[in-house]
């Protein structure tokens, strides 16, 4: 395989900047050396809005990072007590290297990281079918999942009043006066920038219906919204609000947008919030979206909460039902309230073989190259697939001209909207890829871009790494195998720890970053003491003390260590707590 990706694209490591965000990192041929790095801005947001973004930030590195790594000699390497068996390798009475017997990967102290995942940017423009007819009516969605942004939630009064067919999400205004709120289960979000399309299939007699874009969601009850009112005389009317236990209050007064419009006419509505500062914009789509904003006011009622959509019928329509189609949901930029952060020293690096326990002066020599080097480790390979990494490309090799790293899917749709699993390391880079007993993998175009759990891990640890990889289910224990049901037994490397009874999750008690992390997620009918359906890399603690783990996913659309549509954490009551599996160490 080709390494022509170890080269110097985290040359950041070596530079001053005190904060580098993953879309600000530079890419330079192999064994070239780089330009020095200079700070970036944040990934910026549509027009200007600047949302932070998924980035692994350092303090300066000066003498005063090397003068601590000028190792002694000899260095000193001690066998520790426990299972399974490792050495501690020191110099002057400090670790400067923690190797496990039976593994080839090396922990070692380094500069300070921190890691951070912010809201990745997505459009849902509905291209599904829901609900599925073919499942039992508990469990069919209505709405589904959009592309990245999370699953919807439809409220009220009945779930048949929402379905999706290819490039159309509707929500039917069945009775008056009730309303329908379509909102994404994402808490989390502050600042955003966001805009929706849609439009109502007929002008409302009696009374008029209206159609906003929530923000600062809390429930039902509390929220902020951008309103759209269809008057029965054909006029369009935006209104910019907040409810606060079901009293609404005008943040400004109704503005007249148009007058005559016919049903069927799509109208954008766009709001951008930071901080406390709110600024709407509505629009008929066909047109242009007028460069000034509409409504700007300051409110700080609401912090963080979800986004979306509400449809109302005011009491007196007389012609209903009547249905709102939406066309697109967008996210441009978001930032979470919170988040998820991991900061630790721990740098992770792979040795040509598995240590067998005998310390030997190759060996050493190649832990004292590692000492001072801010070339990429495990980590930092995987952190470059995160939402807003930039995309690289090989110079050389199987994957020449290929994008190696930037920001990854983890599959194309099916018929219901949900991501196909299948993506693998070659399959991300378009390529198709021989494998060491001979097999050949051809490259799949609807995959290009995307990893899924097992090929996520496979690009870091097999491609980026120099793991060996098998096509399949390889049994040898000397290549890692395509799949995480088949990692869990035969993965190279050394067991941690795994669950005794398939109910409670293990200890873990020697767990340490770069470890994999197999879960029993979401397979409740199988054996749960066989049965492994999920793969991650662990990453270390977050600021809240809790161990935390990166993995690509199909609710995020692909690498994450977020909490959106489950917490990326080992501790608390999550699924993934819960189903903690199997620790194991390549």
């Amino acid at each position: 395989m080709s390494h022509t990706s170890r080269r110097s694209l985290l040359a950041l490591f070596a530079a001053s900047a005190a904060t580098v965000p993953l879309s600000g990192l530079v890419a330079t041929p192999a064994q070239a050396v780089g330009p020095t790095p200079v700070p970036v801005e944040p990934f910026p947001g549509p027009a200007g809005m600047a949302s932070a973004r998924s980035s692994v930030t350092l303090p300066p590195l000066n003498a005063s990072y090397f003068t601590p790594v000028t190792l002694h000699t000899p260095l000193t390497a001690t066998t520790l007590s426990g299972t399974p068996a490792r050495t501690e390798v020191t110099s002057g009475g400090k670790r400067v290297a923690l190797l496990t017997h039976g593994a080839r990967t090396v922990v070692l102290p380094g500069p300070t990281r921190t890691f951070t995942e912010n809201k990745k940017p997505f459009v849902d423009d509905f291209q599904r079918t829901l609900p599925d007819t073919s499942l039992p009516v508990a469990d069919r969605k209505y709405w589904g999942t959009s592309w990245g942004g999370g699953s919807w939630s439809t409220l009220g009064p009945a779930d048949t009043d929402y379905s999706v067919v290819p490039g159309t999400g509707t929500i039917a205004l069945t009775t008056d006066f009730a309303s329908r709120h379509a909102t994404l289960r994402d808490d989390e979000i502050t600042d955003v920038d966001v805009r929706s399309v849609a439009r109502f299939d007929k002008v409302p007699t009696g009374q008029a219906c209206s159609y906003a874009l929530s923000f600062g969601y809390q429930d039902t009850h509390n929220s902020y919204r951008a309103r759209l009112s269809f008057l029965t005389s054909g006029a369009v009317e935006l209104r910019v609000e907040k409810e606060v236990a079901d009293t609404v209050t005008q943040l400004t007064t109704a503005l007249t947008l148009a007058t005559g419009v016919p049903a069927g006419t799509d109208w954008t509505i766009r709001v951008r919030r930071q901080d406390a500062r709110i600024q709407v914009k509505a629009w008929r789509s066909a047109s242009t979206e007028p460069s000034a904003w509409t409504v700007d006011v300051t409110d700080s009622t609401f912090g963080k909460g979800r986004v979306g959509l509400r449809a109302l019928a005011n009491d007196g329509c007389t012609n209903l039902p009547v249905k709102l189609l939406v066309s697109r949901f967008e996210v441009g930029a978001a930032s979470w309230a919170t988040p998820p952060s991991v900061t630790h020293g721990e740098w992770v690096r792979v040795l040509p073989e598995p240590f067998d326990g005998t310390w030997t002066p190759a060996l050493e020599q190649i832990i004292r190259g590692w000492a001072s080097s801010t070339a990429p480790d495990v980590l930092a390979y995987a952190a470059m697939f995160l939402a807003g990494a930039p995309t690289v490309t090989s110079g050389s090799g199987p994957a020449k001209d290929k994008q190696i790293l930037g920001e990854s899917g983890y599959g194309y749709l099916d018929p219901q909207g949900y991501c196909y699993e299948g993506a693998d390391f070659h399959e991300y880079m378009n390529v198709g890829w021989t494998f060491p007993d001979g097999t050949y993998t051809g490259p799949s175009s609807k995959q290009v871009g995307n990893l899924d759990c097992s090929g996520y891990t496979r690009m870091v640890y097999g491609y980026h790494m120099g793991v060996s990889m098998a096509a399949g289910a390889d049994t040898s224990k000397t290549r890692l195998p395509r799949k995480s049901r088949d990692m869990v037994n035969h993965a190279p490397g050394v067991r941690i720890d795994q669950t005794t009874d398939g109910t409670a999750p293990p200890a873990a008690a020697l767990l340490q970053p770069g470890d994999l992390v197999l879960f029993n997620a979401d397979s409740g009918d199988d054996n749960p003491t066989l049965t492994v359906d999920h793969v991650g890399i662990y990453l270390g603690k977050d600021t809240a003390g809790k161990r935390r783990f990166l993995s690509s996913r199909k609710t995020v659309n692909g690498p994450t260590m977020s909490d959106l549509g489950g917490a990326s954490l080992l501790d608390g009551t999550g699924t993934y707590a819960k189903k903690l599996h199997t620790v194991h160490r390549i």
